[in-house]
């Protein structure tokens, strides 16, 4: 093809501009930008958020390129930062430096799949996200259906049982607003005990339809978000302080506005203007989201705040709160089989029923969740290792600092603050 002849003398002009000294890392990190923005137009919603300067989206939109055009532009970029020895560098700098190359290890991933390759399942996910998942068979899983079998007695299938003892908690549409507000301000007031964020940031809330996704958080720059929340089918009150974490505090609005007020401002790294959704970043958003509902109601403080306050506002009875709250968390060990799921559907070796049969049988769901689950997988594809192996992996690092709750604080705080990969949360 015509793009790869044009590939190598890019490159021999990439090595000369960086063994002249005329490379640094700002230079290649606007191009980086300006590279992610361009793929962005190819692919609605590969860029997650951008708040960077508008000329360069502007020129992205104006100027498109081929795929194969811009996988060389990923390919030169590639060998530039590489040129780039330690020597040179201070150790932030190769942070900074390494960080870019996994992201851009990601977004050549990405072109790849776009010009229609075909990538299986773990080779997909850990060109992406940087972590390569070692899922185990669904019978794995079977012994932690049998714990639930005995916290949801009776007779039928157990997903119904669970599906239907769950039902009891549906908030009210008309009480949703309330519940939520509640449960997002708790945990602001819980994340800002600990860390420090900028006057006036803020969120707006919205109540949606019509995704294959429970919750979305758009970042705006400025210390702002737009926190949505899918009310396709009817929202359990356990999500109220799931969503409110994750996709607030300490989650993905705390994380995008440290990157922004540490990074992108303090240090004027560019790069941090920009998340592209199917990068290393990922991993590290989902996964210190999802660990952050723990470190911000630790032990049963949720199950306390949720009785005093949520369950009033939803004007639900608390006589089972406590029962529920128990089968939430022996629920969480099933995580895992999503993914297999998930590869299993994706690889081919079952079809789109038997990957719902399958979900709901696991995920201990109606047919009608089990559905979204797999059309966000279908949407989302290896995505969805994010969520559990991201918590894994964060949870793990984190507690490895001890049982102090401040300890573990400041240590979230530096992961969300810095050009943290995945790699970087391997516990010695």
């Amino acid at each position: 093809m015509k793009w790869l002849f044009l590939l190598a003398p890019l490159l021999l002009a990439a090595c000369v501009s960086a063994d002249g000294g005329r490379e640094s890392l700002n230079g290649i990190a606007a191009d980086y930008v300006k590279l992610q923005l361009a793929i962005g137009e190819k692919e609605q919603g590969y860029v997650d958020a951008y708040y960077g300067p508008p000329e360069w989206q502007a020129e992205a939109k104006a100027k498109p390129q081929t795929l194969p055009a811009l996988a060389v532009r990923a390919a030169v970029l590639t060998v530039r930062l590489r040129s780039l020895a330690d020597a040179r560098l201070q150790p932030i700098e190769r942070r900074r430096r390494d960080f870019l190359l996994a992201q851009l290890r990601a977004a050549s991933t990405r072109l790849r799949m776009l010009q229609g390759a075909k990538l299986g399942f773990a080779d997909e996910a850990e060109g992406q996200f940087g972590v390569r998942p070692e899922l185990k068979p669904l019978a794995a899983y079977d012994a932690v259906l049998a714990r639930i079998e005995r916290l949801v007695p009776g007779a039928g299938p157990l997903a119904d049982r669970v599906d239907a003892f769950q039902n009891r908690f549906n908030i009210p549409k008309d009480r949703l607003e309330p519940v939520f507000r509640a449960a997002i301000a708790e945990c602001r007031r819980r994340t800002l005990a600990h860390i420090a964020l900028p006057p006036g940031e803020t969120f707006t809330l919205e109540f949606v339809t019509g995704k294959s996704w429970s919750g979305y958080n758009w970042y705006k720059g400025n210390s702002t978000s737009l926190i949505q929340v899918n009310t396709d089918l009817p929202i359990r009150l356990g999500r109220a302080v799931d969503l409110g974490c994750h996709e607030g505090y300490p989650g993905h609005h705390v994380y995008n506005v440290l990157l922004e007020e540490k990074l992108a401002k303090a240090r004027g790294w560019v790069e941090f203007t920009l998340y592209p959704l199917y990068s290393p970043q990922s991993f590290i958003a989902e996964g210190s989201a999802n660990y952050g509902v723990e470190l911000a109601f630790p032990d049963e403080e949720r199950l306390r705040f949720e009785t005093a306050v949520l369950y009033p506002l939803a004007g639900l009875p608390t006589r089972e709160a406590a029962a529920y709250f128990e089968l939430r968390e022996a629920m969480q060990d099933l995580a895992g089989a999503r993914f297999t799921i998930a590869r299993d559907y994706l690889e081919g070796r079952i079809d789109r029923a038997r990957a719902v049969g399958l979900a709901q049988k696991y995920q201990l769901v109606s047919k009608a969740r089990a559905e979204q689950s797999i059309a966000f997988t279908e949407q989302y594809r290896s995505y969805v290792i994010n969520y559990g192996l991201g918590l894994d992996h964060v949870r793990a690092y984190l507690e490895s600092f001890g049982e102090a709750p401040e300890r573990r604080w400041a240590a979230m705080e530096s992961l969300l603050s810095g050009p943290t990969l995945p790699r970087d949360l391997v516990v010695p």
